[in-house]
């Protein structure tokens, strides 16, 4: 018999709960809910300028993956796919995971143990610290490959922090606009952070 689902809504921000109950809980419509280190974190849907950057973020993705169908197996974000770290007791929901393979044969286990090669988070109001800090350990430790954070709010046109695993600790680099991007991950992919941040602006 399987365990009885539980509601959450905003009145449980910073509630405590373990992974396999968050994994099965319902949230209230009109927010979204992550799981961090065993707390609840209840945050307001971003808004317009997050979702364009986020769209043009998998609008270059889905060009390469077009154009490279050898290098991208599938490409989702937000509610289309979840991270359960359980060594970190959290549940994360990346704006956008691009796996380069498919996912094992027990669905059971998918989101604990499909990895996505490359992250990336869109940095919004309220969400800065967990985006920096929570979220680059958390996805170091499931074995994410690449973790990019863009922000267009850092510096004087924005910014993209581009962390590469290498021995089992990130490297960093910074990339700002109009420097284009070309990650080792992705031969070929000319990723131009500066397009992401005029959309923003749309």
């Amino acid at each position: 018999m399987g365990k009885t689902k539980v509601r959450i809504g905003p009145a449980d921000h910073g509630r405590r709960m373990n992974l396999a109950d968050f994994d099965l809980a319902e949230g209230d419509e009109g927010h979204l809910y992550e799981l961090s280190g065993g707390v609840i974190t209840v945050v307001d849907v971003p808004g317009r300028p997050h979702f364009l950057q986020v769209y043009e973020v998998k609008r270059q993705l889905f060009a390469y993956g077009a154009a490279h169908p050898q290098m991208v197996n599938c490409i989702g974000g937000g509610g289309e796919v979840k991270l359960l770290i359980t060594g970190a007791e959290s549940e994360r929901h990346p704006d956008v995971a691009l796996y380069k393979r498919p996912p094992d044969d027990d669905e059971d286990d998918l989101w604990a143990t499909w990895v996505p090669e490359l992250v990336i988070e869109v940095v919004s109001p309220g969400s800065r610290d967990r985006d920096y800090g929570e979220k680059r350990d958390e996805y170091l430790r499931f074995g994410v490959r690449e973790y990019w954070v863009i922000d267009a709010d850092r510096g004087e046109a924005g910014e993209m922090l581009v962390l590469r695993r290498v021995g089992g600790r990130w490297v960093e680099k910074t990339v700002r606009p109009p420097e284009i991007h070309h990650p080792r991950l992705l031969p070929e992919l000319a990723f131009d952070v500066a397009a992401v941040f005029r959309a923003g602006r749309a």
